[in-house]
């Protein structure tokens, strides 16, 4: 039997691409309350289709799908000693793995992608589970 919704009309709807991703997580993270903004520092927010071998092997992980995002760069406790050549902190979301799990959850794309940035930059700055469990609360 044929039938027409009234909902959104999906036919010419694509996954975000790779740009649409890193303008998603930037809008993410410009929301974050400005004192979990400071924690950073000067931070850089990329997005990859998928970890690369070197980060599959050394996180040990058994598919690319296992890694929402990365954390690279210098915690609070590491950042009173600068190393020559270092760059500014990174964040690399996995646009593939975050649309599968956003797939598989119930989920906005947004509240998925801004956990994942709380909670990748709050590991490394010491905070607590329920210290990012507040941060994602007062995010919008």
């Amino acid at each position: 039997m044929a039938r027409i919704y009234q909902t959104r009309s999906w036919h010419d709807q694509l996954s975000p691409s790779v740009d649409e991703m890193e303008l998603l997580a930037l809008e993410a993270y410009a929301h974050l309350p400005e004192d979990f903004r400071a924690l950073t520092g000067e931070i850089v927010i990329q997005i990859a289709e998928f970890p690369d071998e070197e980060i599959m092997d050394d996180l040990s992980l058994e598919t690319p799908f296992d890694l929402l995002g990365l954390f690279e760069g210098r915690g609070i406790a590491e950042r009173w000693n600068p190393a020559t050549g270092e760059g500014p902190n990174r964040v690399t979301l996995y646009r593939r793995a975050i649309l599968d799990y956003w797939a598989e959850n119930e989920e906005t794309l947004g509240d998925i992608v801004t956990h994942v940035l709380i909670h990748e930059i709050g590991h490394h700055f010491g905070l607590s589970d329920e210290d990012m469990a507040r941060i994602e609360e007062a995010a919008p």
